[in-house]
């Protein structure tokens, strides 16, 4: 009989999860809350209990080559970086064209999820969903969470001495739709992360003034990188990610730094990090640095406290007759309709094999998937994520001992707090990553085997974006038009762009034959560098 799976929400890793499932013969059953897919990307103009939530003005951060299931291209004039429409537009292409909607009961939230009795020798979960007020439970051989974090709104209000005093609005950037109402008012933006920038820079169209408090900085990068093309096509390179993996530890971080300071030198804005050399998450936001250097926005250190109408700094100064303080601020990991502790099993930390599976449970029958961050997209790990969690739970493949599993978070918590300091344990290295995945369910592509056989295809799956479709190449869920894809990117990377034909257009291949001659000089140079003053 075909294992019955459990699926908690239909967003990108929902419909990945229902994918994989079918692709491995078992049988899902999908929970939404919403009466839609898309989850995160299904843009609501109000605030719905439960679910997260996005204003209306956002874009995404990944470059549609970047972002995609493996196997399922955007459309060719889809633009490189996509208004939530045009995203949500495609997710519902997704859910069609692969027949998923037929798995999702909508409407139908989950109130809780328990072991069974005899869950240490059969793995089972009972689980209890409620639609129109009418309870049910339902027993599964499996659950896969995929509920996403961006949830549950963290607000630090007791780090904040007087505010409780504080007589302005107050909300936390959730609950921000559009910035019509702000119109001239003064406004005070607590977080420099995605969220913070994007509000601060469209409110200072409208607003009379605005601040940017951050406590710790935060590198800005631009969607735009070198030549015009799509910053993640340019930098999420295999080739890079050895290089920074690979060359002594001060070389590997003046090199990082110098990148981030490629556009503008981030100390005379304000925004340099505290910490610059760590790799936490950048903030990708094309105008911030212009509405700053037009005097829009201003950047502050961290508040000291507030009084009823105002904010006192760290530096001493004062932000004045405030109208409004919104908190980006990130958010928390829960998931309440699940016992905490198998999640956060050690420290209130995010404790899971390869940000997966549980590792304390007695059978691995739950998984989850989405609940990690990196430099690159979600969906190709969440697709990822999901194809070995389904050959797990279907028995094609087996997991370490627990102690194993164990000593394995403990490895790789030291290695992201080396890389990314200790305010986050769910970042990660997208490459190192997706390649560690990968190579469990055998869809890892063989970069000499490649070499050998197709160097046309190797040197661009080594030197070339890092892109979804390489990890559909071989193995379970192969695709037979993985080779062509990751062949014609550069081409569809550029085709929305060109709706004006002009004369000597620089071809995408010279670029990538120029690129990588530079990127080959960078390390040769640094390494000479390096012999010459020990």
């Amino acid at each position: 009989m075909k294992k019955k799976v459990a699926i908690i929400g239909a967003g990108v890793s929902g419909l990945a999860a229902i994918r994989s499932c079918l692709e491995e013969g078992l049988e899902p059953t999908c929970f939404e809350r919403s009466d839609d897919v898309g989850g995160l990307w299904k843009f609501s103009d109000h605030i719905e209990e439960g679910r997260a939530s996005i204003y209306q003005s956002v874009f995404t951060n990944s470059s549609k080559e970047m972002m995609c299931f493996p196997d399922f291209p955007y459309p060719d004039d889809f633009p490189n970086f996509m208004h939530h429409s045009k995203l949500q537009e495609y997710i519902t292409s997704f859910a069609k064209e692969k027949n998923l909607l037929k798995y999702i009961q909508f409407e139908t939230p989950v109130t809780s999820i328990n072991k069974c009795p005899d869950f240490s020798t059969t793995g089972k979960w009972e689980v209890t969903t409620e639609k129109h007020g009418k309870k049910e439970t339902a027993v599964f051989d499996a659950t896969m969470i995929c509920s996403g974090h961006h949830i549950f709104p963290h607000v630090p209000k007791d780090s904040f001495p007087g505010l409780n005093r504080f007589k302005g609005k107050c909300f936390h950037s959730r609950d921000y739709k559009e910035p019509g109402i702000w119109k001239g008012k003064q406004v005070l933006v607590i977080g420099l992360g995605n969220s913070g920038c994007d509000i601060a820079a469209e409110l200072s169209h409208v607003a009379q003034k605005v601040t940017i408090s951050s406590r710790s900085g935060s590198w800005v990068m631009s969607r735009v990188w070198d030549d015009g093309y799509p910053w993640d096509m340019v930098v999420l390179t295999r080739f890079q990610t050895f290089l920074k993996n690979n060359l002594p530890t001060t070389i590997s971080d003046w090199w990082y730094t110098r990148q981030m300071n490629a556009r503008f030198k981030h100390e005379n804005y304000g925004l340099v990090p505290l910490n610059r050399t760590l790799r936490k998450e950048p903030v990708f936001n094309d105008e911030l640095p212009a509405r700053i250097l037009c005097g829009m926005v201003t950047i502050k250190p961290n508040v000291k406290e507030f009084t009823e109408t105002s904010a006192v700094f760290e530096d001493g100064t004062m932000f004045e007759a405030i109208d409004c303080v919104i908190f980006a601020t990130g958010y928390g990991y829960a998931y309440p309709f699940l016992d905490d502790s198998i999640i956060k099993s050690r420290n209130n930390e995010v404790t899971l094999y390869k940000g997966v599976f549980p590792p304390q449970l007695e059978k691995p029958t739950m998984a989850v998937i989405g609940l990690v961050q990196s430099l690159g997209a979600t969906i190709p790990i969440t697709d990822l994520q999901a194809r070995w969690a389904a050959q797990v739970i279907k028995g094609t493949c087996t997991l370490p001992s627990v102690n194993d599993m164990m000593d394995d978070i403990d490895e790789k918590m030291g290695e992201k707090f080396k890389w990314y300091g200790n305010s986050t344990t769910i970042q990660t290295d997208y490459i190192v990553y997706m390649d560690e995945l990968a190579s469990f369910i055998g869809a890892k592509p063989n970069l000499l085997w490649l070499f050998l056989k197709d160097p046309r295809l190797a040197v661009e799956v080594f030197f070339g974006p890092c892109s979804p479709y390489q990890f559909r190449l071989v193995g379970p869920g192969k695709w037979s038009g993985a080779r062509n894809a990751i062949l014609t990117q550069w081409d569809r990377s550029l085709k929305p762009m060109k709706m004006r034909v002009v004369s000597k257009v620089q071809k995408s291949c010279s670029h990538f034959h120029s690129r990588l001659l530079r990127l080959l000089a960078v390390p040769v140079l640094l390494i000479v560098l390096f012999l010459v003053l020990i």
